[in-house]
């Protein structure tokens, strides 16, 4: 990667140069999703970059980065589509569909998904996506309390495999790389076992405002309930977290613990569609997947 073409400006002709993105200009990717309102967690750079270093694609012009995405590959037959900003003083410039192009020819072969806001559906399925889920946001000040901690542990080092055993119930291909520092400090990793056994797993990590709670997967709605109620405890203001809308009873559960819905996204996929895995209670992440 490392295309150049050209920005026709106001009376001047720009090269723009489109390529991967190091961790200090993820930093700054994540610090514009934040700018639009997404509120993205405060360590999210490092883990996000860990999952695929040569995924996140920059625009730049004059040596300033002007549009980015996410295009991060996972295993060998998925990806996800997340981070798809121009800088607001440089669109309708054709920036952002230049890091568009280059995140899909680097996915070429792939499913890919993303999740978009309702003022992006018809764009992205022009693009040939099409809806699988919808996943609402919900927040607030939470109610419950913990629950007993003989059904639930932190996760440590020596559980981690077990979880990400675990992960892969709910999500289509290995994510090694995103996990080992997804479930660590400073995110609060709580997992749930019975019979000896890993049963669910929740992560909590601290966002511009609130908290938020992603990935969650479990059993059942039960142990799903038990380790938000777990992670909650510990948070210091609101919590969050992005629920597929099919989960009805444990959106119940939600409400009665003082949690509203927000706003919703579309999970969308071009080529082969991903069910809905029956453990996928919390999304990870709206960037990442």
């Amino acid at each position: 990667m490392g295309r150049v073409d050209c920005e026709m400006g106001f009376g001047s002709m720009s090269e723009r140069l489109v390529r991967k993105l190091d961790l200090v200009e993820v930093e700054q990717l994540i610090g514009w999703a934040a700018a639009e309102g997404w509120n993205p967690g405060l360590d999210d750079a490092a883990a996000f970059h860990a999952t695929d270093p040569e995924g996140f694609i920059g625009a730049f012009v004059d040596g300033e980065m002007v549009a980015g995405i996410a295009a991060v590959a996972y295993g060998t037959g998925y990806g996800f589509i997340g981070l798809y900003i121009s800088r607001e003083d440089r669109r309708g410039r054709g920036h952002g569909k230049a890091v568009w192009d280059a995140g899909m020819a680097y996915l070429a072969g792939r499913t890919i998904g993303l999740d978009g806001v309702d003022e992006q559906f018809e764009n992205y399925r022009r693009k040939g996506f099409a809806p699988a889920y919808r996943t609402i946001r919900f927040g607030g000040a939470f109610a419950g309390r913990a629950v007993d901690r003989e059904r639930l542990s932190m996760v440590t080092p020596d559980l981690v495999p077990e979880v990400m055993a675990f992960d892969r119930r709910s999500f289509p291909e290995p994510r090694v790389g995103f996990l080992t520092r997804w479930l660590g400090p400073p995110h609060v990793a709580c997992a749930a076992r019975a019979e000896g056994r890993v049963t669910g797993y929740g992560v909590m990590r601290k966002c511009r405002a609130g908290w938020k709670i992603g990935g969650l997967s479990a059993v059942d709605e039960g142990t799903a309930a038990a380790l938000v109620r777990q992670l909650a405890a510990s948070a210091e203001g609101e919590v969050f977290i992005d629920v597929p809308a099919a989960r009805e009873r444990f959106m119940d559960l939600l409400l009665r613990s003082g949690l509203r819905p927000g706003f919703e996204t579309t999970r969308m996929y071009l080529g082969e569609p991903i069910p809905l895995a029956p453990e996928l209670f919390g999304v990870t992440t709206l960037e990442l997947g």
